[in-house]
């Protein structure tokens, strides 16, 4: 089983109020996106890691990844949407890889576990995304903000990443997602759409993507605990 991860890392600061790019803000010693492919870089199933980033941060990326010593690394540019930096990293993965792995760069806390997990299930299935089942209470909300219903949360999971795929399915879903111009919010939702049902495996509460300040400040806390 040979796996390829791909980062999808273009994303700009905007909720996290800060001039600089998300995946480049400090998390206590490095860079989030550092950590994530740190993490990535040690997990031995994975044989290459395609980092999608805006263009202007191409200098910087490698600079980091040379400096945090990353190995088996490829560069890309990544798109307008999250969509365009996944098919472009697809693209330039090796031609021996069997299974696809996509995770967020501002998601540092993934496991082996997680991956290992991901990749048993994907082996049968086809597809498999971590997730976690919500905690709140949700509620349907009508014209006016008055409330139309209250679903049962059994019913419902947040996703997460690590996505896994087969190789020739996630290919199958962004070709069609860009010849029909489909955007999504995440990967399964593309193989959602060409038919596929994909596995949802138990991730983590922890395995957190920091998009706002709360995230940063929650993340610091768990990485002190690591």
């Amino acid at each position: 089983m040979r796996v390829a991860a791909i980062v999808p890392s273009a994303g700009s600061g905007a909720r996290l109020k800060s001039r600089i790019q998300k995946p480049y803000i400090k998390l206590i010693d490095k860079p989030i996106l550092a950590h994530t492919l740190i993490r990535l870089s040690k997990n031995k199933r994975i044989k290459e890691i395609i980092l999608a980033v805006a263009r202007e941060k191409t200098a910087y990326a490698g600079k980091m990844i040379d400096r945090c010593g990353i190995k088996n690394v490829k560069l890309v540019i990544g798109g307008k949407e999250r969509r365009d930096s996944v098919y472009n990293a697809l693209k330039v993965v090796s031609h021996d890889i069997d299974y696809i792995l996509i995770h967020d760069g501002i998601r540092p806390f993934i496991t082996d576990e997680l991956i290992e997990a991901l990749l048993k299930a994907a082996s049968k299935c086809g597809a498999a995304i971590a997730g976690v089942p919500v905690k709140p209470t949700l509620k349907i909300i009508g014209k006016n903000s008055f409330i139309e219903g209250t679903p049962s949360r059994e019913m419902y999971w947040e996703a997460q990443t690590p996505q896994v795929f087969k190789r020739d399915l996630i290919e199958k879903a962004y070709k069609t997602a860009i010849e029909k111009n489909i955007q999504a919010t995440d990967d399964s939702m593309l193989v959602e759409r060409i038919g596929v049902k994909p596995k949802i495996v138990f991730g983590s509460y922890s395995n957190i993507k920091i998009t706002t300040i709360e995230d940063l400040k929650l993340a610091r806390i768990i990485l002190k605990g690591l």
